[in-house]
């Protein structure tokens, strides 16, 4: 693999002319609101992104891509993408039918061709191309929590990509960039990916890298979506153009990936540099857990260290491109630079922030040395991720009815009220029932649609740097793993259980709602006809009985103390 093939791929465009004819007919089609997931998918199908794919996948290649990492045809492609829809839509469809795929806005980006309906199993699905069933993986957990049960698979025909007002200049398709490369003379092209912010370690990696492969550097990092509580690319992408200029000139290139991640690991990581070649590289930086997602609810790594690495070593000649062997680079006190770890003489002093440490660092408004990172990169963290205790957060109770949540809620908002600095907003069950969600009923499902409703409201006043307090019943686990997630992309989230005993709950009820349960008078009720799932790990659990409210508004007073949410 000497030199790029930079001559244009396929995209599933069709001419201007006959896209405006086509938008016009699609109107009158049935047509799917396409998710945030969905558009990131269709636009590289649509770009050539995800070459050798014509669509969203069908039964027949959707089994084995899920179970062989290749299409029935055989061309490897190791991550399902699919098209979930609801049962109601799937229902109002058939097979052979037209339908307009639409954005957010309701604009038809393209017409999809439908070959086949069906309900896949999903845990089958997760343990095949993730390796587990585990919650606490981000994909599994989107796969078997939000994704809708019912797959539609066809061919896609273009009309227009999806609209970005942000870094318009910055976002490449892959023909771009190959005329880029083109233009500019080069042949052989390293790709970074990556969904974190560069720091001096990771400009000295690719740096070393592009040198060693004797090759130009594309700096090209996620902005679709990325893992929940990721910094967002508005940040990332200014701190990627503050770097640009540590490069030698006309070497290095930034451009932008609108893709969805899964942080499947080491399909992800081959599926990765399948994309990659598709934009017109020839290798590509696999790092150590290559898009890992972290730890399972064990505590331990989903994938080995260096997995991701070799399933890419197994196929980088089918696919076209050229591994670069991650190497961990550190900061030596002594020689006042970055060298790889294993190439550190004996007795040398190591110097490393790691990932918690720095976010430690961040948000308790500590120094961050020069030799870690650049200023601009810092100073660019320090505008979105202000310290702890200037940041928006939200204090989410659950508990069953009657356990005493939206007392303690009231008297926590008064106590953080007198203490000042930020606004304080109390989105107590009963009062969001009135004037937030006065048409739902009570069956599980307008349960669920509430609380995240609670969770829409609470994640846009931490957004804006105010105090969320909730205080519905919000018996699910799932449910409540979706609102943390949520919040946790602007602020903390932190949960309180009110672990007041069913008994107990019984006994100070006043409106005599648990007696009309048991008598079957009302359906469907937390605790008698219907589950509280007990929280396992909240940041809190509070039992109120026998203990004053104050106290219990002071202990979860302290508990924000502690995690410097609030000023001692």
């Amino acid at each position: 693999m000497t030199a790029a093939n930079l001559a244009p791929i396929p995209e599933l465009y069709v001419s201007y002319d006959s896209a405006a004819k086509l938008k016009r007919e699609a109107a009158n089609l049935p047509s799917w609101d396409l998710s945030q997931r969905q558009v990131c998918d269709l636009e590289l199908l649509m770009n050539g992104g995800f070459q050798p794919l014509t669509g969203f996948l069908g039964q027949a290649d959707y089994e084995s891509v899920r179970d062989t990492m290749r299409t029935a045809s055989g061309a490897l492609w190791p991550m399902p993408i699919t098209l979930d829809v609801t049962e109601k839509f799937a229902e109002s469809v058939a097979v052979g039918q037209d339908i307009a795929l639409r954005d957010a806005e309701g604009v038809i980006l393209a017409t999809l061709s439908i070959s086949d309906i069906w309900a896949p199993d999903r845990e089958a699905e997760a343990q095949a191309v993730f390796g587990t069933t585990d919650l606490k993986h981000p994909a599994v957990n989107f796969l078997l929590n939000k994704s809708n049960p019912v797959y539609i698979g066809g061919a896609i025909t273009g009309i227009q990509a999806p609209v970005h007002y942000d870094f318009r200049g910055s976002r490449n398709t892959p023909n771009e960039l190959r005329a880029y490369f083109r233009k500019m003379g080069w042949r052989r092209i390293v790709a970074f990916q990556t969904r974190n912010p560069l720091h001096r370690a990771h400009q000295e990696l690719t740096f070393r890298a592009a040198k060693e492969a004797q090759a130009n550097l594309l700096i090209h990092p996620v902005v679709g979506m990325t893992k929940p509580g990721d910094i967002d690319h508005f940040t990332r992408v200014r701190c990627y153009e503050a770097v640009l200029d540590k490069y030698p000139s006309s070497t290095t290139h930034l451009s932008l990936l609108n893709l969805a991640m899964r942080m499947g690991g080491p399909r992800e990581a081959l599926w990765h540099a399948i994309i990659r070649k598709n934009h017109g590289c020839t290798h590509m930086i696999v790092g150590r857990d290559h898009a890992g997602p972290g730890k399972n609810s064990q505590g331990q790594d989903f994938y080995g260290p260096y997995d991701a690495q070799e399933l890419v070593r197994q196929h980088q000649e089918e696919v076209g491109i050229e591994m670069v062997d991650f190497k961990q680079m550190v900061y030596v006190q002594e020689k006042a630079q970055y060298e790889p770890r294993d190439e550190v003489a004996e007795g040398m002093t190591i110097l490393d922030i790691s990932g918690t440490e720095l976010r430690r660092r961040l948000s308790e408004g500590l120094e961050i040395p020069e030799w870690f990172s650049f200023p601009d990169v810092v100073k660019e963290l320090r505008r979105t991720k202000p310290a702890r205790s200037k940041q928006g957060f939200t204090v989410f109770f659950t508990g069953l009815s009657g356990s005493g949540k939206s007392t303690i809620a009231n008297a926590l908002m008064v106590k953080l009220m007198e203490m000042g600095g930020r606004p304080v907003t109390l989105l107590d069950g009963d009062v969001v029932r009135k004037n937030l969600s006065s048409e739902l009923g009570f069956s599980k499902e307008h349960r669920d649609l509430n609380i995240r409703r609670i969770g829409y409201v609470a994640s846009e006043i931490t957004k804006n740097g105010g105090i969320a307090i909730c205080a519905p019943i919000a018996p699910y686990t799932a449910t409540r793993a979706a609102v943390r997630e949520e919040i946790e992309a602007f602020g903390a989230f932190v949960e309180v259980h009110v672990a007041t005993s069913l008994e107990e709950c019984e006994r100070r009820d006043r409106k005599g709602l648990y007696q009309l349960a048991r008598e079957g008078k009302i359906k469907e009720f937390t605790g008698i006809s219907d589950p509280y799932e007990v929280p396992e790990l909240p940041e809190l659990r509070l039992d109120t009985e026998n203990i004053e409210v104050d106290n219990c508004a002071h202990q979860v007073i302290l508990k924000l103390e502690q995690m410097g949410l609030i000023a001692g």
